[in-house]
């Protein structure tokens, strides 16, 4: 489960040193593709299998569902951690969430995501409100 908040700094060439804590669960092989709000979503390789096949449930008569397949699979990138840890993020993806040098990884239960730091502390400013007012229906079994 990848949980935290890390903020390492990717290089020049694009890359990017994993938080050791997700080092291990990504030492097979990891995949990145883009996130919703414009961050970069970091699966293992066996995670990201197992989103896919749910993706194939989706029907393809659906407009909505052929479109988010598209995007979602049409910026997939596997990468292999080298032996620092580290990860070349494809220029396409660091376009897309408009990273930079400062950038965020955080934990998101299944996954990771990478953010553009700024970009991150503006989304926990907006989104603090909200989070403390989740109920029960947004999200079952919430204590």
């Amino acid at each position: 489960m990848f949980l935290g908040t890390y903020t390492p700094r990717m290089d020049e060439k694009g890359r990017l040193i994993l938080p050791a804590k997700y080092r291990d669960e990504l030492a097979e092989g990891l995949v990145l593709t883009r996130g919703q709000e414009r961050c970069v979503y970091v699966f293992s390789a066996a995670e990201f299998q197992n989103v896919h096949q749910q993706l194939r449930q989706a029907p393809l008569a659906s407009r909505q569902a052929r479109d988010y397949i598209r995007m979602f699979l049409s910026g997939a990138s596997d990468e292999m951690p080298d032996k620092q840890g580290r990860i070349t993020i494809p220029p396409s993806l660091r376009d897309y969430a408009g990273l930079d040098r400062d950038v965020a990884v955080i934990g998101a239960g299944d996954r990771a995501e990478i953010w553009d730091a700024a970009a991150w502390e503006a989304y926990m400013e907006q989104k603090e409100a909200e989070f403390s007012s989740t109920d029960e229906i947004a999200v079952p079994g919430l204590l």
